[in-house]
C-alpha cells in the first residue's frame, strides 16, 4: 500500500467519523439530553486588544463572575463577533472600544451555551447617539431588529442605561439580541437552534395551561410590554433572565428553567 493509498484511507475514515458525529451521534446526544454535545471548542483562540480587555474587565459584571478558563471561552468569542460583524456609526457616532466591548459582550453573554453564536441574521449593527427616527415604523426608536435589512439598530444613550441601572430588568441590547436569537433559532437546523426551538414549543406549551398567564399577568414581574406578542414576551424574559436571575427563579421556576434549557444557560 503506497502513501496515497493510506492517505486516501486516513481521509475517507476521517469524513466517515465527522459524517457519523454530525448525522447521527450528536443529533442523538441532543435528543436524549436537550443540549449540545460540547459547546466550546478554539484550536486557535483570538485574543482581544489590552484596551478592550480593561473595558470587558471593568464594566461587565457577567465576565468577572466566570472562571479564568471561561474567561478566556468569552474572550474569543467577543474577538469574533468583533471581527465578524460591521459596526456603524449614525449621525457623527464614532465607534470606540467601549461600544465595540459592550455590545459584543452583550451578545455574546446571551449566547454563551450555545455552539453556534455568530449567527447570520444580520451582519450589521447600527449605532445612533440617541433615539432615532425609523423609516420602517415611522416613529423615534430606541433599538429594532431589521431582518430584512439583516441589521441590529440601536440608541447608545439607551444601550448604556442597560448597564447603568442593572436590576431593573430594562436592558436594550439585551432585549434587540434576543429578537434576533429568536428569529435564527427558529429558522436554522445547527444543534444549539434545534435545542432553542425545541424549549421554545414547550415555553408556549407552558403559557396556555389554566391560570399560567393571569398569574404572571397578576405578579407584575415582567412588565406589561411583554404581553404585546410572543416575540416581546420572550425578549422581556431573557432580560429579566440575566438581570434579575434569583427572583425570577423563585417567582416562576418552571420558566426559568426552561429559559435555561433554551439557551443551555450553565453559570458553573
Amino acid at each position: 500500500m503506497n502513501i496515497f493509498q493510506i492517505l486516501f484511507l486516513a481521509l475517507f475514515g476521517l469524513f466517515v467519523v465527522v459524517g457519523s458525529f454530525n448525522i447521527i451521534i450528536e443529533p442523538l446526544y441532543v435528543f436524549i439530553f436537550n443540549k449540545p454535545l460540547y459547546v466550546h471548542c478554539y484550536p486557535f483562540p483570538r485574543k482581544l486588544t489590552q484596551s478592550q480587555r480593561y473595558i470587558l474587565e471593568q464594566e461587565f459584571i457577567f465576565y468577572r463572575k466566570l472562571s479564568d478558563k471561561r474567561k478566556r471561552f468569552f474572550e474569543h468569542r467577543m474577538a469574533s463577533f468583533i471581527n465578524k460583524y460591521q459596526f456603524i456609526g449614525k449621525d457623527d457616532l464614532v465607534i470606540t472600544d467601549q461600544i465595540l466591548v459592550l455590545v459584543s459582550a452583550t451578545s455574546v453573554m446571551l449566547t454563551f451555551g450555545m455552539r453556534f453564536y455568530l449567527i447570520d441574521v444580520f451582519d450589521k449593527i447600527i449605532i445612533y447617539p440617541k433615539p432615532y427616527f425609523s423609516t420602517v415604523n415611522q416613529e423615534y426608536q430606541k433599538g429594532e431588529f431589521n431582518p430584512r435589512m439583516k441589521a441590529l439598530v440601536f440608541s447608545w444613550e439607551d444601550f448604556q442605561q442597560g448597564f447603568q441601572f442593572e436590576k431593573d430588568n430594562l436592558n436594550l441590547g439585551l432585549h434587540e439580541f434576543a429578537h434576533a436569537l429568536h428569529f435564527h433559532g427558529l429558522k436554522c437546523n445547527d444543534q444549539s437552534s434545534i435545542v432553542f426551538s425545541d424549549t421554545y414549543v414547550k415555553i408556549k406549551e407552558y403559557l396556555v395551561q389554566p391560570n399560567i398567564l393571569n398569574h404572571l399577568v397578576a405578579s407584575n414581574y415582567f412588565r406589561i410590554y411583554a404581553y404585546t406578542n410572543q416575540m416581546e414576551f420572550l425578549a422581556v424574559v431573557l432580560e429579566h433572565f440575566f438581570e434579575t436571575p434569583q427572583i425570577f427563579k423563585k417567582e416562576f421556576p418552571e420558566l426559568f428553567e426552561k429559559v435555561r434549557l433554551m439557551i443551555n444557560y450553565n453559570d458553573k
